[in-house]
């Protein structure tokens, strides 16, 4: 009785043991990919906008993606100098830094929302403020964002400069983490202006912003890879991406989760193509 009890436990349990032990040997056999991004916004909305990319990627490659956030726009480029990272996203500025230190790779462009490779920087201010005009900044507060930022430094430093806005004769200027920053910093009147990438400023848009000035169409930049990423690798991120087609009813509920990314769409960023700018 006792060898039958035995033999029946063998028989019911044996194969949701063998299931485990095949499901634990698939992860064992998934390579851990690292994808690093800059701090664009704060860590809860850079986990919520790119986290679900990375549950794309697992899904759709052969590989297991997970996602490294960094302190700040140089770390970035570090942890994928270091080989920490395998990919990663970054900003302009820090683009052209991974490719002249270790020459980093670019494979892909994201679209924005109207399927163009551009994206815009956008002087901030609260809805009720007396500044009217860019020549009004003259003597104020303003916040910019890291300061290898291209829309939240580089663009509007630039612009400021040309306009006759000199800074030793502001308030004061200052850098800070994020967009995120920048723009909540406006909110509560920590300044009297800020300069955020495009899509953080119509995402407080409705709290209590108004938009001063937009600056041109500024090139999107790409995902970036180190040189030495196997072939294979780097084809089925691209071919995951690619597949992408914001038209598809099932495809636009997943990248509702993708920071309500409707629009998402990557292309191919053009080989041999880089832009000192």
């Amino acid at each position: 009785m006792f060898i039958r009890k035995n033999i029946l436990y063998l028989f019911i349990f044996l194969p949701l043991f063998t299931l485990d032990i095949e499901a634990y040997a698939k992860d064992m056999q998934e390579e851990v990919i690292y994808f690093g991004v800059i701090p664009r916004y704060n860590p809860v909305i850079m986990y919520r906008s790119y986290q679900p990319m990375m549950d794309y990627l697992s899904a759709n490659t052969d590989y297991r993606f997970e996602l490294k956030l960094s302190r700040n726009y140089q770390q970035a480029v570090e942890l994928l100098c270091e080989g920490k990272t395998r990919f990663a996203s970054l900003g302009d500025v820090t683009f052209i830094e991974a490719h002249q230190e270790f020459n980093a790779v670019p494979i892909l462009k994201p679209l924005n929302r109207n399927g163009e490779p551009f994206y815009h920087s956008i002087i901030i201010v609260p809805v009720d403020s007396p500044i009217k005009e860019v020549k009004d900044l003259a003597g104020k507060s303003f916040a910019f964002g890291d300061p290898s930022s291209t829309s939240g430094t580089l663009i509007p430093r630039t612009y400021l400069c040309e306009q006759g806005i000199h800074f030793p004769e502001m308030e004061s200027v200052t850098h800070l983490e994020s967009h995120d920053a920048v723009a909540k910093a406006v909110l509560k009147g920590n300044v009297d202006a800020g300069a955020v990438k495009d899509v953080v400023a119509r995402r407080y848009q409705q709290h209590g912003l108004r938009f001063l000035v937009q600056s041109g169409p500024i090139p999107a930049v790409p995902i970036v890879t180190r040189r030495d990423t196997p072939a294979g690798l780097v084809n089925a991120v691209k071919a995951a991406l690619l597949k992408i087609d914001p038209s598809d009813p099932h495809t636009q509920q997943m990248l509702q989760q993708w920071d309500g990314m409707r629009n998402f769409r990557m292309v191919l960023y053009p080989p041999n193509l880089i832009i000192m700018r």
